[in-house]
C-alpha cells in the first residue's frame, strides 16, 4: 500500500492512525533519508497510543521509551552505521516485549531485526509531500497492517492511497 502525504501534518496524522490500531508486540520499521518524515510520523503514532508529551528523535540515546496505553519503544539506529558497536545491545528485549517498537534506520540493526514486522519506506515527493510505501512481513503483522489500512479509509482526511 502506498500513501501520499501532502504535508508534515498529514504525515503526523498517518502516524496517529497507526498508533490507534497498534497492539503489543508490533514492530514497525521506518526507512528513509534524513528529513523524510520518520520522526514526525512517530510523534503522531505516540499520540495515537495515548502519549501526550514531546517525542524527539532518539539519535543520541539510541532508544527512547514512552509510557502510553501500550509502551512505545522508539529506536534510532543511525549511529550504529559506522559499525563500531559490536556488543549485544539487548534489542530483542524490546522487539519481543510488551510494547510497540518503532525502529528508524533498521538496516543498521542486522540480524536483531525480527522478520515479523510492518515496514514503511518514506520518500520525498516535493518540499513537504511524502510517499509512504507500507508492507508487512510475517503473519502476525497482517492484522495491524489491515487495521491501519481500514483506519486510513475510514478517516475524514483525503489521503491518496494506492493498493498494492
Amino acid at each position: 500500500m502506498k500513501i501520499y502525504s501532502n504535508s508534515p501534518e498529514d504525515t503526523n496524522d498517518l502516524g496517529l492512525l497507526l498508533g490507534t490500531v497498534c497492539s503489543e508486540g508490533d514492530v514497525i520499521l521506518l526507512e528513509g533519508d534524513l528529513g523524510s518524515g520518520k520522526t514526525c510520523f512517530v510523534q503522531g503514532l505516540a499520540k495515537g497510543l495515548g502519549f501526550e508529551g514531546p517525542v524527539t528523535s532518539p539519535t543520541f540515546v539510541l532508544i527512547a521509551e514512552y509510557r502510553a496505553r501500550i509502551f512505545l519503544y522508539h529506536m534510532d539506529l543511525y549511529r550504529l552505521a559506522d559499525g563500531l558497536v559490536k556488543f549485544d545491545l539487548g534489542l530483542d528485549e524490546y522487539f519481543y516485549g510488551d510494547g510497540v517498537t518503532v525502529v528508524e534506520w533498521p538496516e543498521y540493526g542486522g540480524d536483531a531485526i525480527p522478520s515479523d514486522h510492518l515496514r514503511i519506506r518514506f520518500s520525498h515527493e516535493g518540499p513537504e509531500a511524502r510517499l509512504l510505501d507500507c508492507e508487512f512481513s510475517g503473519e502476525n503483522r497482517f492484522d495491524t497492517y489491515d487495521r491501519f489500512r481500514k483506519a486510513i479509509f475510514a478517516s475524514k482526511d483525503d489521503f491518496v492511497v494506492e493498493q498494492g
